[in-house]
């Protein structure tokens, strides 16, 4: 029997917090139905758990949902604000109002306290990301430490890959062999929430993985594309581990992650005329305005150019 997502939390807390069985049965079900990811669920699991404590020592609460009220919710949202950074509350605040919305949906509660909670506004801050240059000295970048030809090979095809095609780590490390058709240049991947989509990734990419499999040998259907050094799946750590090193080849700062490749991608794209739409699918995200984000970059970009060469700037 696998165990509930509100079990894997290592903070020493009983599992027989108010309210768990619901919030247990919830996760479960998330998991199972696959909407929502695993860390999701965690995060959830962990926003849900908080809550229910905090009611605990607010008044004693049973665990009886039924018995909450939009009181409740919006001292503990007031109270959050004053001790909690607006991001933490922002997502307490949706756990709250899915579970609560699934809880009235399966009868276990009447109407939803959460109904008239308004999430707090986040602000939106510009993503870092490597410059056109930095990306042509990192993806350039010899290594500091001797490697095997395969290694070596396969490091390049990482990083071609999650700048080339703008993928996520997780979604890297996840393609098996069959996913990548090296013909067509496109890609079989798997996102958040288990959503698919198939994407190109870039002839610069599709060289560098030819080459790793000239060296590593073809991947039979299901199994992992990239292998560790040690064998085995490529893990998101050592990607991350990788990086580090190439940064450092390439003399880049060290606080770029993997992330910012896929950040990359998004801006250059842009910069040179993709349309913003196609850039949201490449991506593969579910909301058009969470790749608009990327169109401040160009457009600051645009402005300084603007003001060089215009006469009338």
């Amino acid at each position: 029997m696998k165990p509930s997502p509100v079990q894997s939390d290592d903070d020493g807390e009983p599992t027989d917090w108010p309210g768990f069985k619901e919030v247990s049965d919830y996760l479960t079900r998330q998991l199972a139905s696959r909407r929502l990811a695993p860390r999701t669920c965690l995060t959830y699991g962990r926003s849900l758990k908080g809550f229910a404590l905090w009611m605990k020592s607010n008044g004693g609460w049973d665990g009886d949902w039924s018995r909450l009220t939009a009181r409740n919710l919006r001292d503990f949202v007031i109270e959050r604000q004053q001790t909690h950074q607006r991001t933490s509350v922002h997502n307490q605040v949706s756990a709250l109002r899915a579970f609560l919305a699934d809880l009235r949906e399966r009868g276990g509660i009447t109407s939803t306290p959460a109904a008239g909670l308004v999430l707090p506004k986040l602000p939106r801050s510009l993503p870092k990301f490597l410059t056109e240059p930095q990306a042509e000295a990192l993806l350039e970048a010899g290594s500091l430490e001797e490697q095997t030809p395969t290694a070596e090979a396969c490091d390049q095809a990482v990083l071609e890959l999650l700048y080339g095609g703008g993928l996520r780590v997780s979604e890297l490390c996840g393609i098996n062999g069959g996913d990548l058709d090296l013909s067509s240049g496109l890609v079989r991947l798997m996102g958040k929430g288990s959503k698919e989509r198939v994407v190109p990734v870039g002839e610069t990419a599709l060289v560098a993985v030819r080459t790793y499999l000239a060296l590593r040998g073809q991947p039979v259907r299901g199994e992992p594309l990239l292998l560790a050094p040690r064998g085995g799946p490529m893990h998101p750590r050592a990607v991350q581990l990788m990086l580090k090193r190439k940064l450092a080849a390439a003399g880049l700062p060290a606080d770029l992650t993997p992330h910012k490749l896929r950040h990359a991608c998004a801006t250059h794209l842009l910069a040179n005329g993709a349309d913003l739409r196609l850039v949201q699918e490449q991506l593969g995200h579910a909301s058009l305005s969470t790749t608009q984000i990327y169109t401040h970059l160009t457009v600051s970009k645009l402005r300084d150019v603007h003001r060089k060469a215009h006469p009338r700037a």
